[in-house]
């Protein structure tokens, strides 16, 4: 929890809800909607984004001559669905020589580098697919065709002025792009691009005598995919992210997901975008930050229950080795930041951290919970590899700003200081030669204060009646999603009186609340937030909220989860 001003959402009245449906119809309201969406598949958006003709007829040729196929990934979790899905799917379609690679982030760097190329085995796949990544990548799309491949490129980041020199490209983020939503994920790329190869070989008779593939099959990867990227979920993104969920909730969801959802203790029936967000993604993350994206793909791939638990423990293990390294790093860099600020008379305009023993997978992690500290901009560094000239790092942002249009600014300012960078708006990832960490520090803090600086503000639903805190609320609230970047889930404001609090789960701190006027008490909890259990707090005292519901040992209990302390 941290201290915020409290900014009355615009749809906000004086007389809070008295019903579950006036409450869902208020937030609809504040959130640009006139009435409650609707999610079937009949609204998601046509394929027309503008590479996918030429890509598909590409692939055609490559199913007529059954040419080999070699999708390459990425190593988030975001990559390992794009990976997953592409390969399911071309099989699925009659592909009898598909293969998978995932670049190793310590050996190979980003996306489809000569590093990774030179490693293929041989003889080499006459098409590359790349998944989630190939928009940046033009040394090694031009050192593939040298050596006889074709590439595709499929993608949603950012391009740069020169683009790949690939068959096709199919990115909604390119310029003049016709599709409707920029915010498709990777896999939701790669989602239209099968969408459309199936539409194209149904229409030439390609099925016949055989099932047609359903599309639907892959949209727990997509849903996956959607928000462990936190791509926004505008209108598209959030009909496949909940035709996702509501899969994976009636178990039609593959072996892998299932697993990780089970090893993080999830019930399929009750899950939400933010199961797949805080439980699964981080597991799947974990491998590419610290070891290979392999294994998760391989997670995701299995066939068996078996077979994916197997692999869910072994990403489970190294999600747990993750924490361990990402909390001792945090510690150094809050110490940082705090002897930042000592020796300063104004606010921190930002944080450029470096430690020479951080590890390269795991700084934008830190970045990220620097960032939402202190509201402004933060990039830590890590060393390339062990003894190497060279820095990675990775910057977060507030919303406010813009990560990748600071590394723009930085970049026109200092031609040649930054090695390589890209990324989106609230992340963003480069290199730069060890040397050049003085100056480059210099250089973004003088960019980062000609950004004006905001205190946080806090957008709330309003209050809610006594009524309302209940099980049933808090159940309609979960199933009127799905909630996420863009499309922020409810949250409430309140005052109450703290009746007990205590220390759990070695951080976190759990509470007894009751609403002020009101001699009823509510459980609450307030993760990562174990430090205000000794500290004198303010009564009444006005907290955000969000409003859940705990299910322990067979019993469902409402619960406010604490976000903020409102100044």
């Amino acid at each position: 929890m941290r201290q915020v001003k409290l900014r009355l959402a615009n749809h906000r009245v004086l007389n809070p809800p008295q019903s579950i449906n006036e409450l869902l119809g208020s937030i609809w309201k504040g959130r640009g909607l006139s009435s409650e969406p609707n999610y079937a598949m009949a609204g998601l958006l046509p394929p027309t984004l503008s590479g996918l003709s030429i890509a598909v007829d590409r692939l055609l040729k490559a199913l007529d001559s059954q040419e080999s196929v070699l999708v390459v990934g990425d190593f988030d979790a975001d990559g390992a669905t794009a990976t997953a899905l592409a390969v399911s799917a071309l099989e699925s379609f009659g592909f009898k020589a598909v293969d998978w690679v995932i670049p190793d982030r310590f050996t190979h760097g980003y996306g489809l580098t000569p590093a990774l190329i030179d490693e293929l085995p041989r003889p080499l796949p006459s098409l590359l697919l790349t998944v989630d990544q190939g928009i940046s990548s033009l040394e090694g799309v031009a050192y593939a065709n040298s050596l006889g491949m074709d590439v595709i490129v499929t993608d949603h980041h950012l391009p740069g002025a020169t683009l790949p020199d690939a068959v096709a490209i199919v990115n909604p983020n390119l310029p003049d792009d016709p599709f409707p939503s920029k915010a498709l994920s990777g896999v939701g790329v790669l989602f239209y691009l099968m969408v459309s190869l199936r539409q194209s070989i149904r229409q030439r008779g390609g099925f016949e005598g055989m099932p047609e593939p359903r599309l639907d099959q892959w949209l727990d990867l997509v849903a996956l995919g959607t928000v462990a990227d936190l791509v926004p979920l505008d209108d598209n993104n959030r009909l496949i992210v909940a035709q996702g969920i509501r899969r994976i909730q009636a178990g039609q969801v593959r072996p892998g997901i299932r697993a990780l959802l089970e090893k993080a203790g999830k019930n399929i029936k009750h899950i939400t975008a933010s199961d797949l967000g805080f439980a699964v993604a981080p597991r799947l993350n974990a491998a590419g930050r610290l070891e290979a994206m392999a294994e998760g793909v391989a997670c995701l791939m299995a066939q068996s229950e078996d077979v994916a638990r197997q692999h869910a423990d072994v990403l489970d293990n190294i999600n747990i080795e993750r924490k361990a390294l990402q909390q001792s790093m945090q510690e150094e860099a809050y110490a940082q930041t705090e002897s930042l600020l000592s020796g300063m008379d104004e606010s921190l305009a930002g944080a450029c951290l470096y430690e020479e023993h951080w590890h390269q997978g795991v700084v934008g992690l830190v970045a990220g919970r620097v960032a939402e500290h202190i509201q402004r901009p933060v990039i830590a560094f890590a060393p390339e590899s062990a003894g190497s000239d060279s820095l990675k790092g990775s910057g977060r942002s507030p919303s406010a700003i813009h990560m990748r249009d600071l590394l723009v600014t930085i970049d026109r300012s200092e031609p040649g200081l930054i090695s390589r960078f890209g990324g989106h708006a609230g992340a963003a990832g480069l290199s730069l030669p060890k040397s050049s960490l003085p100056q480059f520090r210099e250089v973004f803090l003088q960019c980062v204060k000609a950004i004006p600086s905001e205190d946080p503000e806090i957008a709330s639903d309003g209050p809610l009646p006594e009524a309302l805190l209940s099980v049933e609320t808090a159940s309609a609230l979960a199933q009127a999603g799905p909630w996420g970047q863009g499309f922020p889930e409810p949250l409430f404001d309140g005052q109450f009186s703290v009746l007990d609090r205590r220390v759990v789960g070695g951080s976190h701190l759990k509470l007894k609340l009751q609403p002020v006027g009101s001699r009823r008490s509510i459980d609450a909890i307030a993760f990562r937030a174990g430090h205000l259990a000794h500290m004198t707090l303010p009564n009444p005292w006005h907290v955000t909220y969000r409003l859940e519901v705990n299910r322990f040992r067979g019993q469902s209990t409402v619960q406010l989860n604490l976000q903020h302390w409102v100044q």
